[in-house]
Order: C-alpha cells, then structure tokens, then sequence
C-alpha cells in the first residue's frame, strides 16, 4: 500500500516538473488557463496573417520551412534583444505564481470530483433504496389473524393480530360494525402497536364487550381484514358448564369472473376509444391489479389513457386515437392458476379527409439513426389511395409549440427519407402526409419529440472502479485535450441509399480531441481525381450526409475532411465508388386467400404471402359483398400474420375478400379475391338433447320422447342414437343402430319389472354431439291408469313483448277415455316450481295463444290431459322463456304482387343455408299444393294463392326448420280477401309509375322546357300530348321529345309566348300499363315563367347584341295620362326600336338614342288603349323585345291609377243656379268614364230621378236638381272610388249659398223663358247666293216665336216692301222675297229682320248677279 502511495507521489512531482519545463521554454507568456477554460490559438501557433500565408501552408499540419517563418523569426529576435531583461525577472516571478495557481487549481479540482463522486454515489444509492422499496412493497395481509375468545364476565381479555405489509397499513379496530375510537374508555381499553402486532387489552370484559370484532387494514396497494368473535359469560343463571366460540379461518374470496365483455369495437381516427367490461363479482386485491394490454405492450395511466377499475367493472379510455393504436387489446387478470384474459381486436378507421378523394393519412413513422444535424424517417403507406394511386408524400417538422415546415418541396415516392440540415441539441416533431391527384390526404400522427444529440457523445465517458468503492469519472476530452488540429475521418461509405439520394456516412477521427467537429465533404467522379466541395454552402456537424444531386448510372468516389477551431485535417481515404441505388421494387401480392366460417358476424381468413417477402412489413386486407365491387377496408394498421379474423359482416351475406402487402416502396397489387362465402357460424357437433320424458310403457316396450339440442351447431340435426343402462349397472349399451328421424322412439326388448335409464346423443354432419344427462330411472310395467298420460313435445312460438303461442301434442295413453282437454299451468323465473293455473277451464285444443305476459321476465309452461277421470301427469316443462321480441323478428305480412297474386310472406332476420322455411294451417295441416304454392328466396319466404276462395280463409303458420324462435302467423279472413281481390285487379290493370312530375325550367338562353319522368318503358310505348282539349304535336317553336329507355317527356320553347298557356296532358301507353299527367300552366304560374324566360333571354343577349336594361313599364302622370316606358342598352348607330301594338306598328313612341329610353304616351286612355304592346330593339348583332299585355287584370290595374289620379285632382265641391235648377259640380283635370262616382244628400244616396240627374264631361262630374226647393237644403257629398281606394268631396247647400243659388235659378230661368220665346229665324238663309242676270230669286225662311214675330225685309240696310219686281210675302211661319228679273243692280246684302216682345234677330244673305257667260263665285249657291 505504501509501494503505490509512493509512486503515485512521485508521478505528480514529475508531471509538475515536466509543467513547468513546458511553461518556462516560452518565450511569451500573456496568460495563465485552467483546465476548463479554452486555450486560444497563439498559444500553440503563431498568427500569421493571410497574406503571408498559402492556404496549403495553413492546412498543413507540419509547417515546412518557408520564407514565412524566416521573416518571423528575424522579427521575434529584435523584439527579444529590447525584452530579455524585462522577461528575465518576470519569468522566474511568474513561474513561482503559475504552479502556485496550478497548485490551486488540482485542489480545487481533487475536491470538485470528490462532491461529484459523493453526490452520485448518494443518487445511486437513493436510486437503490427506491429499487428495494419497490420490491419489498406487499398488500396488506394478515399472518396472524385474530382469535375467538370466550371469557367470564369481569376478567380480562387481548385480542391481537400481527399485520404485514409495506408501505405499512393503515389499521381499524371495529365492533359490531362501528369503529372503536382510541381515545373510548381509556380506563378499560387499551389499543398497542409494536413491530406489526397490533392487540386490544380489554381489562375487564361486561356482557356489553361482547360482540363480532374486525380488524382492517388499508393501503395503497389494497386492503385485508380479519374478525373474531369475544363471547362474555355471565354467572347469573349458570348453573355449571361451559361454552366456546371460535372464528373460522378467513375464507378466502372467490375470483370475479367475466359476466360481460367488449366486442370488436370500431372508431375513427382523432376518437375517443372506450372499452368496458363488468364481472360477476367484486374483484379481489390480487385481481385489482389488472393489466391492459394492446399487441403485447402493457398500457399505463398517461395523459391520453385513462384506466378505471372499481368494484365489478374496469374500462380504459383513450383519448385522440390513432391508426398505430390499432390492434388487439386484452384484460389479464391474476387468478389462483394464472392469469384470466379477454381480447378482442379495436378497428381504427380513417378520418374524412379534408380534400375530397385524398388518399388517407400514413402511419407508423419512426426516427432512427438520430446524430446532432440528422435522422433518418420510415413510416408505412396507408390503406386507402383515395380516388387515384398515392403519388408520393411529403414530409414535415416542426419545434414542440412551432409551426410545421416541410423538409423538402419534393415528393418522396417511398416510404423513407432522410432529414438533415437540423439544429443540434434541439427537438423535433415530424409527421408525413400522402398526395394523389385529388391533393393532399390528412397528415399522420406526429412523432415524440426527438432530441438531436452526437449519438457516440455517451461512449466518451468512462468510470474507473477507485479503492473503497470509489468511481472516478474520465471523459476523453480530458484525455485527448493535446490534439489540435484533427485527424482524417475514416471509413467513408456509403449508408442507405435509393434511386434519388446516398446517405454518406464515415467514422470520426480518433483521438477526436475536445474542441467541436465538423466536416467537409468533397467529391469526384470515379477514375478521376478531380475533387470538389459536395457540401458547399452547408455546415456538416455529424458523420452523416445525405447527397442529392447525383447523375443515375455514373459512379462516385467520396473523402471527408474534419474541422476544429484549430484547422482542417486531411482528406480522409476515398471510398469505395458509390451509385444511386435501384428504386425498391413493390412487393409481389399475395394468393391463395381463402375465407373459412368463423361466427355470424365474422370470417377467418388466411392467405399465402409472396415469393419475395423480404421487403414485406403487413398486409391490408379488404372486402365486399359479392357481386357489388364496393371494397372497403378492414384493418388500417398492417397485420403481420398471413391468417385475420374480421369482424362486423352481416349475418347470411355473400363477402368476397382480398389482400394487399404492404412495403417501403408502396402497397402491392390486390391479390384476387377469395371465393364469396356466406358469413355464418362454423359448423359443429350438435349439443346434447335434454328432458327425456316416458310417454308410453306396455311391459315390454317403453315410448320415449325428449327436447331437441339447443343448438344445432350450424347443420340440421341428422338424427337421434339412444343408449340404455339397466338396474343402474354400467355399461351404457345400444339402443338404435340406425338413426331416429324423429323425437319419439320405442324401445322394445325390455325386462318387465326392470328400472331403465336413458340418454340419447343427437347427431349432424359433423359427427354426434355429447349425450343428454341420464334420464331418470323408469319402471318397466304396463301403465293401467285411469288418468291420462302426459302430454309431450310443448313448444313455445311467436315470442313477442306480452304474449306467445304455446303449443303441444295429445298423450299417447289416453287412460280409461278419451282426452277431453287440456289444463296449462304457469311459472314465473327459470327455476321456481310454483305452479299456477294459466287458464280457468281446459283448453280443448293442442294450441293456445297466450297474452298479459309482462314484458322482460322469464316464463315456463307445462300442460296436463284431462279426461273423465281426472288430470294426468303434467308435461316436461318448457324452457324458459323471456316475454320480449326478438331483434328483427319479423312477421307474416299479406298483401299482392306484380302478377296480381295474393301472397303471404315472411322474412327471417337470421336464416343459413340450411334453413327451411316450413309453413302449415293451424300449425298442424300442411298446405295443399293444389290451392297454393310456396317459395323460398335466400332469407325470405313467401306463399302464394292460386285462386283464393273462402276456402283458404284460416290461421297461416310460418317458422325455421332450425331455429323455430323464429315463428309468426297470421289470419287470413274474409275482410282480407275482398280487400286483396280489388287489389288484384288494380295490378292486373296497372298504371306507369311516374318518378318525377311536371317540372317547368326556364333555360339559359331564355328556353322554357317542360318535362316529366316514368319509369322505364318498352320501345313499343305510345305517347300522345293534349293541349287545352286538343292534340298537339311537334312544331318549328315547340318541340315534343319522348325517351322512352328514360322515361323522360319533354316539350321544348325556343319562344315561349301567351299562345303557349293552358293545360298540358301526356297520356302514356305501354302494353296494357297507361296513365296521363297533367299540368296546369296558367295564371301566376305561366306569367312568372314567361317573366323568368324573358329575364334569362335578355341575361343571355346581353353577351352579344342589344338588349333591354329596363323592360315595358307603365306610369300614370298627375295629368292622368299612361306612359309606356322602357330603355334599352348596349346599342349602336344602327340598332333600332319600333314600338307594336297588337302586332301593328306604333310611331307616336318616341325614342332618345342617346340614352336608350323611349316611351309612348296615351293622353286619354279609353278601351281602345287595351292590347298587347311590344318593344323590339334589334341590329345586326341581334335582337331583344320586351311585351307588357295591357289586357284584364294589368288594364285593371291601369284604370285604378288613372282613377286615382284624376280623383285626386278633383276641386272642392261647389254649386251653380241654372235654368233647369241647381248644379252641383266638382271640377278635375280629366274625369274619365270608369271613374266610379256616387252622390250623397244627407248620407243618403240620390238616385237618378226626374229631380236629380247626375253627369259628367271630361272635365267635370255634377248632379243637376231640376226644381229646387226647401227640401233641398242641406250637405251634399261626391264619392269618387278607384277600386281601392274612395276620395270625397263635400258641400254645405244652406243658409244663404241654397239662397244665392236659388236665386241665380230663378234669373236664369226667366233668361231662359225669354230666350226660348224671343222671334228668331229657325232655318237661316245661305251666306251667299248667285244668279244669272234675267232670272228670278225667291228667298224663304221659317220663324219661330211666341207671340208670332213681325218680319221686315231689307236690302243693304233699307227695308223693302212689295213693289214691282220686288214681292214680300208672309205666311204662318214662314216669309219669302221674290226677285222677278233680276238685274245687275240688284246685287247686295239682303237681311230678314224678325221681332216680337221678348226680342228678335237679323239674319243676312249676300246676293251677286253675274252675265250670262260669265262663272259665278265657286263658293255661292248657284240658283238656276
């Protein structure tokens, strides 16, 4: 020991010495470092700047001899002449200093690594405790349980137990139930605890101590108990003797079993998953430490898993599931012999992806291969390619909390990639996401965070085992802190690599030195030696590179080169010629996939997998139903095993199956499908029969019958093998040979007075199932009983909600007489044998219908024979029978098919292959064949009537040869066959069915289509369209088209006008099928589509030539005129407008080409006005028209605003004296003639009478009283309406506006009376008169006047009388002037002048001669 302190003293002193020599051979000596601070580079070199150095000089580790370093030197040693002797005092100064810090600083260190060794030696140690706490953790148990004391009353007692467990329980006293509290009669009770021995002193027992005590102790990891019972005696009334009481031995606690489970349970991704389960008991201690496990890893509570187990029932919940949670998933349980497990398998289905027909998300992406700037990605192809195969994909990254990047804007076309370029010692995320022609599919599910790290920094580190159990930590960066510049890498090769990309990767150089390494990577091509950066522009921290931009086919060579922050090493050994590798080829499809019955709802499938399997990572398996080509994918995650069960088919469907393998480079091609198999439960031996009755015995013969198996195992029961055990003497022997078709077997052969037992085995293709339990022991001897037999075979049909049908057969001993009926009995549960009578009276037939069941509880039935002397022995009792329907039970449905036929029907929800469909009438008599027919098709059965008649009225029974739970019936009566033979007849007659109705479509370009859809028709289909009561057919502006393969009707308008409105009917005909379908198109409906037809024509012209921006419109100006207005856009020099009415061309419109608008202007709207007016703009680009139909309603509606209108223009009210009477009158600007107007006297209405006549011209309404009066006095309103709405004008006629106007009355009417009598010519003379020199003028004219007028004649103001040539006459009425040969001189004005009291008047006649052969004025009357 002493040997190696020594030595070990002695290696420090000559390390210090040969420090110092180190330290005192430099000739400059600026600073002093410590171990952990970093030396600069003037320390080991001198810095020589760039110019005065190559770049091969510097990267040369051994410096040559260069003019360089001549020109240092000679430099260094001016500077040493001026320095020596300052350097020389200083350096011995210094050195003293150095080793004194040096000193320092190896203490300082010896007793950092002494805290570090101690504070991980304490770490490990605690690391340990905490290990060996673990594994001494134990539930609470009790090694010694408590004991059963019996005591006199007023001794003393302990009870003590002694407890085990770790952390340790916590412990409760309890008596009787109730917690005992420590600090309860301290005087008396005692409570110790020592080393796990807990007891109770009780220092003197009372007949009040007495009682059950327990102990329980709880911890964490579970809970235990004990108990025992302490019995005080009392001295009163005991006379002698003694008792004992002692607790048994705690019993341990059976083990809970599985009473429901979790299915094959389906979610889609991003879901919670939750899957439950319950036990028949509550779980021990030992089982409450259950496991979930999923694909062989055991789940734990987490942040995403929740894991609950409590009582009887456990469950796990996870929470945002993904495709890789995929897989089976079990439950173990600790049991006494093992372990108890349920599994099933959870499907994970794909999310609705984001982009219509994207592929799904990827899955199971892993990182490998981590350094401090690269990974390397894998992951697997999904299932589904969406609507097109996966392109490629891309992938992302992200920092924790970050956004997602990608790592690079190409796609990957396989399932690889490598990353590079990250940030060392930072965390990443990365998920990858498919791409196919419909975009981009939903991103998998991002990895943990991965923590890029030098992957050989671990290796770096090594511990030294030191004496006294010590551990001394070396790094080798201590060991290698004299390296500078670094040495080559080595082994540069080329790592994975495919058809777009090597992964270089080398070994670091070693020794690698302390200082951080990075590296240079050149390249060039094979034979050559022409090097150049590969990684340019990018920084290498790790042994890893990945190269991109190599040329397919042309070989490589690659050699790397290390940098520190001291220089760069040497080019490494160039590697060996590197290529791009081949793509990875798809992995070749499985064959051989074959589908084998598994249960109802699930296949077993197995396959063969491919030739070339290296490559292959699972399968995805995939199915349909046959004959439809809808495949969907059954698992998302990819199985590794070449057999899968899948679950979620349908019970009885078809389903062909396929199978895809799945690679690096993609899915493979689909294998071909399997063989259809109809999903059903695999076929086994049938269970055994059960209740063996004796039906019969003769003395030597015994008739048997029993309860079919309960379960068939997937194929009818064959038939029945009995065996018989005489005396209760093994062996069992032979009964039959040959199979027992039926239920019923006699045994013959048989020892009178012998004891028989029985059990019978029922057997189907598979082979025979296991024998019935042994009947009970029968006696041989002939029944001679008065009392009937029992009846057998009791079947339970139609089980619904509150009722069933109950059914047996008669007795086959019939006793003393015949069977008269039948008495049913009731049990309530499947085990009670309390019987109670069902019915109050026998039940004469073999069938009963029994109702007032409740629903959900369970039922057993059983029936006696009953004859006249008395009640026979009671049936086997049925099996019990829960009041409930079915799920899809189904029942008998009537009703008519295509043919006309009347039918009955059922359709079983749960029928195989197997299954027969057996009908009868009154569940006894089979059908006739002659009356009706029966067939089967796959789950449904159905019976036909060939001619129903009263005869086949009845009770129809229906139920499965193999499962006949499922039953039904149904009554088919007189009230069904006359309501079906109706029916009958309509299908017999039928009509086309129709798909869609009268539609009416307005098209882009302004079209209007009508159309209706049928079913499909036969090419032999006729068609005829009704217009409003005629036949129309297809024309040059309406088209009739008629599919009949579609069913499709139309009738097509290019134009659609009002010419087009009425009523359309298409009446159809195919075969003996016909209908009609009518459509009304008028009012509203047409208007708005011609409205609609017109807009989108306009819409549809405005792309090319002129159109309408604002269709026919009417307004009504204050001056009561309509204006027809419209404006029209998108014209030109040459478009034109032309206004029509009723198809006849308008000029008064007026048009402003500047703006587009023109109107046409109807000063008096009369009915002339009504009509049809169009506005048509057209040029050579096209044309647009606009109509507005001024008929009915829209002429209505004009007459209402004009009404209005000239209403509202309407003055006030006043009153006019007339001759006649007294005018009342309203002026206006235009009264119009349907202007509605009523007049008012005292709110009464005025009639139209000799007295009141109202009128009106265009300018004004009045009322005229003819012969006013007093009694006309008083307040007079008009009432104007012009349909909708009433304006009035009112007048107060009293006072002295009656007497002003009476007055006015009475004057004019005197002016009147004058006027009327005053002498007046009655018919006038002509202006002018002409006549021939010579001739005679006779010139007359009537009078009129009272009293008769005088008359006086006179030729230019003088009057005339008769005289000469110049005659005046006079008669009644009448005056003439005569000119005899008249002369030129008579030439002049001539006037009659007629008079009397009330006045007169003149009238004038001008008179010129002219000369024979002249030509009188052409404007005179010429008299001859």
């Amino acid at each position: 020991m002493e040997t190696r302190v020594m030595r070990r003293q002695q290696e420090e002193q000559s390390s210090q010495m040969s420090h110092s020599v180190r330290l005192s051979s430099h000739i400059k000596k600026k600073s002093f470092t410590s171990s952990d601070e970093e030396a600069s580079y003037a320390d080991f070199f001198p810095i020589i700047p760039g110019d005065l150095m190559s770049v091969k000089e510097v990267l040369d580790v051994h410096f040559p001899r260069h003019r360089t370093w001549e020109v240092l030197k000679e430099t260094l040693a001016a500077d040493e002449e001026y320095h020596r002797d300052k350097w020389t005092m200083f350096g011995n100064e210094a050195e003293k200093v150095e080793l004194d810090v040096l000193r320092n600083q190896r203490l300082l260190r010896c007793r950092a690594d002494r805290a570090s060794l101690r504070r991980k030696a304490e770490e490990k140690a605690s690391a340990r405790q905490r290990y060996l706490e673990l594994l001494r953790r134990k539930a609470p148990d009790f090694s010694i349980p408590l004991r059963a004391h019996t005591v006199w009353e007023g001794m003393g007692v302990i009870l003590c137990c002694t407890v085990e467990g770790r952390p340790a329980p916590r412990v409760t006293w309890y008596k009787d139930g109730v917690p005992l509290q420590r600090s309860g009669q301290p005087w008396n009770r005692a409570f110790k605890h020592s080393f796990g021995l807990h007891s109770l002193e009780i220092r003197r027992c009372s007949v009040a101590d007495a009682g059950l005590y327990r102990v329980e102790a709880k911890s964490a990891l579970g809970d235990a108990s004990t108990f025992a019972t302490l019995v005080v005696n009392s001295y009163q009334g005991v006379a002698a003797g003694w008792q004992r009481s002692q607790t048994s031995a705690v019993v341990p606690e059976p083990e809970a079993q599985f009473a429901s489970t979790f299915p094959p349970t389906w979610v889609e991704e991003g879901q919670t998953l939750s899957l439950s389960c319950s036990f028949i008991s509550d779980l021990t201690p030992l089982q409450q430490d259950m496991a979930w496990i999923r694909d062989g890893v055991q789940l734990h509570p987490s942040s995403s898993v929740e894991i609950q187990c409590s009582g009887r029932s456990a469950s796990i919940t996870a929470k945002g599931i993904h495709k890789e949670h995929e897989g089976v998933y079990t439950l173990r349980l600790r049991s006494g012999d093992g372990f108890l497990e349920h599994s099933t398998y959870v499907y994970v289905q794909d999310a609705a992806s984001l982009v219509p027909g994207a592929p799904a998300s990827p899955l199971a992406v892993q990182v490998s291969d981590v350094n401090k700037d690269y990974v390397f990605l894998t992951w697997e192809p999904p299932s589904a390619d969406g609507a097109g195969p996966v392109e490629g994909y891309y992938v992302e990254r992200c920092t924790p909390g970050g956004p997602w990047v990608r790592c690079s804007e190409k796609l990957q076309r396989f399932c690889f990639f490598p990353v590079f370029g990250l940030e060392a010692g930072t965390g990443f995320q990365f998920r990858v996401s498919a791409k196919n022609l419909a975009g981009v599919g939903r991103p998998s599910k991002a990895t943990e965070p991965v923590y890029t790290q030098d992957p050989l920094e671990p290796g770096r580190t090594m511990v030294v085992k030191a004496d006294k159990g010590r551990d001394i930590v070396i790094t080798k960066d201590q060991l290698e802190g004299e390296v500078r510049v670094p040495l080559p890498p080595t082994d540069v090769r080329a790592g994975e690599r495919s058809d777009s990309f090597v992964v270089l990767t080398w070994n670091e150089p070693d020794p690698r030195g302390r200082e951080a390494l990075s590296y240079y990577v050149e390249r060039s091509l094979a034979g050559q030696n022409s090097w150049h950066l590969a990684s340019m522009g990018v920084v290498v921290n790790s042994p890893r590179f990945p190269v991109f931009d190599l040329v397919k086919g042309v070989p490589y060579r690659f050699r790397v080169r290390s940098i520190n922050k001291y220089g760069v090493s040497d080019p490494s050994q160039a590697s060996p010629p590197v290529c791009l590798g081949e793509p990875p080829a798809l992995p070749s499809a499985p064959h051989s996939v074959l589908a084998f019955r598994d249960t109802d709802s699930s296949v077993l499938l197995q396959w063969q997998e491919p030739a070339r399997k290296d490559d292959v990572l699972g399968y995805y398996l995939y199915y349909s139903l046959a004959g439809t080509q809808d495949w969907k994918t059954v698992n998302n995650k990819p199985v590794t095993k070449t057999r899968f069960t899948v679950h979620g088919l349908r019970s009885q469907k078809e389903y062909v199956f396929r199978v895809k393998a799945v690679g690096r480079a993609g899915n493979s091609k689909y294998s071909d499908e399997s063989s259809p198999i109809r999903v059903q439960a695999a076929i086994v031996a049938p269970s055994p029969p059960s209740a063996l009755a004796l039906l019969l015995c003769t003395g030597s013969e015994m008739v048997l019958t029993w309860r079919a198996p309960a379960r068939d195992g997937g194929d009818p029961v064959r038939g029945y093998y009995l065996d018989k055990m005489e005396g209760w003497q093994e062996p069992w022997r032979e009964v039959n040979t040959r199979p027992a078709a039926e239920r019923l077997y006699k045994v013959g052969g048989l020892t009178a007075g012998s004891w028989y037992q029985f059990r019978v085995f029922a057997a189907n293709a598979v082979g025979l199932g296991k024998p019935s339990e042994a009947s009970a022991a029968f006696l041989c001897e002939e029944w001679t009983t008065p009392e009937p037999g029992c009846p057998y075979d009791l079947r339970v049909r139609e089980v619904r909600c509150g009722s069933l049908m109950l059914l047996w057969e008669k007795p086959l001993y019939q006793g003393a007489s015949p069977v008269t009926g039948y008495r049913l009995e009731i049990s309530q549960d499947d085990q009670s044998e309390s019987w109670a009578p069902l019915t109050d009276q026998p039940v004469p037939d073999t069938l009963y219908a029994v109702s007032g069941l409740q629903a959900g509880r369970t039922y057993r039935f059983r029936a006696s024979a009953v004859n006249q002397a008395g009640v026979g022995g009671a049936s086997v009792p049925s099996e019990p029978i829960t009041a409930e329907t079915r799920p899809g039970a189904g029942n008998v449905e009537i009703g008519v098919d295509d043919d006309g036929s009347i039918f009955l029907s059922y359709e079983a929800a749960e029928s195989t292959e197997a299954s027969t469909f057996l009908w009868s009438r009154d569940y006894r008599e089979a059908i006739d064949g002659g009356r009706a027919r029966v067939e089967d098709r796959s789950d449904r059965s159905v019976l036909t009537f060939k001619e129903p008649t009263e005869q086949d009225l009845g009770l129809y029974a229906v139920e499965l040869s193999n499962d006949p739970t499922q039953s039904s019936s149904y009554t088919f009566t007189a009230q069904d066959l006359e309501r079906l033979t109706e029916l009958s007849w309509q299908v017999q007659h039928p009509l086309i069915a129709l798909i869609s109705g009268w539609n009416v479509e307005v098209t882009e370009e302004g079209g209007v289509r009508l159309w209706l859809q049928t079913e499909a028709l036969s090419s032999d289909a006729e068609l005829r369209m009704i217009l409003n009561d005629a036949e129309i057919c297809s024309s040059s502006r309406r088209k009739i088209k008629f599919d009949r393969a579609g069913g499709l009707v139309e009738i097509l308008f290019d134009h659609l006008s009002h010419e087009d409105e009425g009523s359309y009917t298409a009446q159809l005909k195919d075969g003996r099928a016909q209908n009609q379908f009518t459509l009304v198109f008028l009012d509203q409906n047409f208007q708005q589509t011609l409205a609609s037809a017109a807009a989108s024509r306009r819409s549809h012209l405005k792309k090319s030539g002129p159109y309408f921006l604002e269709l026919l419109s009417w307004a009504v100006t204050e001056k009561c005129e309509l204006i027809i207005k419209c404006k029209v856009t998108n014209i030109n020099k040459d478009s034109a407008l032309k206004w029509f009415k009723d198809g006849k061309e308008v000029s008064q419109a007026k048009y402003d080409p500047s703006s587009g608008a023109s109107q046409l202007t109807i000063t008096q709207v009369t009915d002339g006005a009504a009509g049809v007016y169009r506005a048509q703009v057209s040029d050579g680009r096209g044309e647009d028209s606009s109509t507005l139909q001024l008929l009915g309603e829209e002429l209505d509606e004009v007459r209402r605003h004009l009404s209005r209108q000239s209403a509202l223009s309407a003055g006030p009210l006043r009153v006019q004296g007339t001759a006649e009477g007294l005018k009342l009158f309203c002026s206006m600007k235009l009264c119009l003639s349907f202007l509605q107007s009523s007049w008012f006297f005292k709110e009464r209405g005025v009639a139209p009478g000799a007295r009141a006549t109202p009128g009106r011209d265009e300018q004004q309404l009045w009322l005229q009283i003819c012969g006013p009066s007093e009694a006309d006095r008083g307040p007079y309103t008009l009432e104007m309406s012009d349909g909708l709405e009433t304006h009035r004008r009112r007048l107060d006629l009293s006072g002295q506006a009656f007497s002003d106007a009476l007055q006015e009355h009475q004057r004019l009417k005197q002016e009147a009376f004058a006027e009327k009598n005053r002498a007046k010519v009655a018919k006038g003379l002509p202006d002018l008169v002409a006549i021939m020199e010579g001739k005679t003028l006779c010139l007359t004219c009537l009078l009129d006047g009272d009293p008769a007028p005088e008359v006086s004649w006179l030729r230019n103001d003088r009057e005339l009388c008769s005289q000469g040539a110049v005659v005046v006459g006079r008669e009644a009425q009448r005056s003439t002037l005569t000119l005899n040969n008249v002369v030129m001189a008579d030439s002049g004005r001539y006037s009659v002048r007629v008079r009397n009291l009330h006045g007169g008047e003149t009238a004038n006649v001008t008179l010129g001669v002219y000369r024979p052969g002249e030509k009188p004025p052409a404007h005179a009357v010429h008299v001859v």
